[in-house]
């Protein structure tokens, strides 16, 4: 199957010489949530721009839904919507003309049931009448995210959409999104809350300094790349690891009061019970064991300071 959008040997160099992306190759699947990660200045939001269209890039081709989106521009964009960070509505515009407007910039005829939904589906329904400057920031975000889906897109750029969203309206969000993903909209989505894209992604790339370091399928790449812990709580403090485990990957906390070993989730678990066996050995008792498996923070924060 094509990929809905597929970037090829991209490269973005700014006119101070400042290289933002490098070499950039990526597809994304129809249909999937594409989850991209990477710290402040990795070059998130220059890529999506440029797959938007906004940025011009330097070198490389960049396809969208099969239309290149250079020398196809307007078929490229018209199958595009996105979410920026910003929040750029016009303040005097009602919430209703704002994102009917917003269809029409794409050409698409009429369509108030589609916009009555869209708007029922973000609980902008009772506020479409309001101007967006009566609007709290999150109300706005939740404009802007209406905006982007009023034409109708098959694929759905979210650049930080859920910042300064409480809670629950976050969880609102994404029960939508999933929803679009089961219609068949691909989405791809940048985030700071990193539970997020461990919980909706389907996939994971990581950018890095302008270069992808990594794309990989969830849960491979938790099972790749995780660790497991097991924490022991003992009885009696100890002053030191016992010489029987000093080859083990076993650290003892301050205190002297817990023991914990850290195995790859990947491998068998005869490392623990060999672990347990020479604690009872050395007649080392513990009142309690916890295990803990790593989280996509923990894989994420690894792999950006590595």
């Amino acid at each position: 199957m094509q990929p809905d959008i597929s970037v090829q040997n991209l490269n973005k160099v700014y006119a101070g010489g400042f290289q933002a992306l490098k070499d950039i190759n990526l597809d994304i699947r129809r249909g999937e949530i594409f989850a991209l990660l990477g710290p402040n200045g990795a070059g998130k939001t220059t890529l999506i721009s440029i797959i938007c269209g906004i940025v011009n890039l330097s070198s490389g081709k960049v396809f969208a839904a099969g239309h290149d989106i250079v020398k196809d521009y307007r078929a490229a964009r018209s199958t595009i919507g996105l979410v920026p960070q910003e929040l750029n509505t016009d303040s005097f515009e009602t919430v209703w003309d704002t994102v009917t407007f917003s269809r029409g910039l794409f050409g698409k005829a009429a369509n108030p049931a589609h916009i009555e939904k869209v708007l029922k589906d973000l609980s902008l329904w009772d506020k479409r009448n309001n101007r967006i400057m009566s609007l709290s920031g999150g109300m706005k975000r939740r404009v802007m995210i209406a905006k982007a889906l009023s034409h109708e897109p098959e694929i759905l750029f979210l650049d930080e959409p859920t910042a300064g969203v409480d809670v629950e309206l976050r969880r609102d969000m994404w029960d939508m999104v999933r929803g679009l993903r089961d219609k068949g909209v691909t989405i791809i989505l940048t985030t700071h809350y990193i539970e997020e894209a461990e919980e909706m992604a389907d996939r994971i790339g990581v950018i890095r300094e302008g270069e992808i370091i990594l794309v990989e399928d969830k849960h491979v790449l938790m099972r790749k790349l995780g660790k497991k812990q097991l924490r022991l709580l003992l009885q009696q403090p100890l002053e030191k690891v016992p010489g029987e485990l000093a080859l083990e990957p076993v650290e003892l906390s301050g205190d002297g009061f817990e023991l914990v070993y850290t195995f790859d989730s990947q491998q068998e678990q005869a490392g623990v019970a060999k672990l347990l066996r020479t604690l009872g050995d050395l007649g080392i008792e513990y009142r309690d064991l916890q295990t803990r498996e790593s989280s996509l923070e923990d894989i994420f924060v690894g792999l950006v300071h590595e």
